[in-house]
């Protein structure tokens, strides 16, 4: 029944897959269903500990009877370019909000962010995402710091003098090396409890190796930024190579040194 609404049988297959510590994958083969769909309905309603197969098909009934009176969703659902097909974009889009979510993202602001992605443009209005997201343009607002203060949107100005909000190709990168600065900073607080607590201490030894290991997945991430950033500017038909020493300003030298990370931007 792809396409189709969750059966209550199904749920409850569903319910079993978890118990017996089932991938989402291996459910979504069981019923014959896409991963996405599993992934949502698990999500929506507990979370894989949580989820209940009875209180889950009630909720939806639930849902579903709510949404009855409303009005056609015509405007929400302007036409699709290139052909695509708007309901396997909409599952698309709950799809990447669900990873998004599971990746740490708030629910608003990883709703905000999928929408952003897959926009052609890259950029929308407060307005826009109302329209698109039905929510409030309070929630819209919150969600867009949240997300810039992450790195992972910006602000601009378009010729009408709206502001936009965009996901443009470099944001990744700059958001990477945000998180292997913020890395970094751990690495420095770990190394001050080491002189603190003594380095011959259970808890001093401890604060090391956290140290020394976040130390190197920090360099890591920001090198491997560095030598990848190319391919997020690597246009359709194209393909994007990088070198050992990358090809969009990586920081590992000859011998393998890299650069502080404080001296990267």
């Amino acid at each position: 029944m792809p396409g189709g609404r969750l059966t209550q049988q199904e749920r409850q297959q569903i319910a079993l897959g978890l118990a017996d510590g089932l991938a989402y994958a291996e459910i979504a083969r069981r019923l014959e269903r896409p991963t996405s769909t599993i992934t949502r309905e698990v999500m929506r309603n507990g979370g894989p500990t949580a989820y209940r197969a009875d209180l889950a098909h009630r909720a939806t009934e639930h849902r579903a009877h709510r949404r009855r009176p409303a009005a056609p969703r015509g405007p929400e659902a302007p036409p699709q370019a290139h052909g695509r097909d708007a309901e396997a974009v909409r599952e698309y889009e709950e799809a990447l909000t669900t990873v998004f979510m599971q990746s740490g993202t708030p629910k608003m602001m990883a709703r905000v962010l999928a929408c952003l992605c897959i926009s052609d443009a890259g950029s929308l209005t407060a307005a826009e995402l109302v329209q698109r997201l039905q929510v409030s343009p309070a929630s819209i607002s919150k969600a867009v710091a949240f997300l810039e203060s992450q790195g992972l949107v910006r602000r601009e100005r378009d010729e009408r003098r709206r502001e936009r909000y965009v996901v443009d190709d470099d944001v990744w990168y700059q958001s990477m090396m945000a998180s292997a600065r913020a890395i970094a900073r751990i690495v420095d607080t770990a190394r001050q409890g080491v002189g603190i607590l003594g380095p011959a201490s259970p808890a001093g030894a401890r604060l090391e190796n956290i140290a020394r290991f976040l130390d190197f997945v920090s360099e890591s991430t920001a090198r491997a930024a560095d030598q990848a950033r190319a391919v997020l500017h690597t246009k359709p038909g194209t393909t994007g190579t990088t070198g050992a020493t990358g090809t969009a300003g990586a920081t590992a030298t000859s011998d393998g040194a890299t650069t502080p990370i404080s001296d990267r931007e």
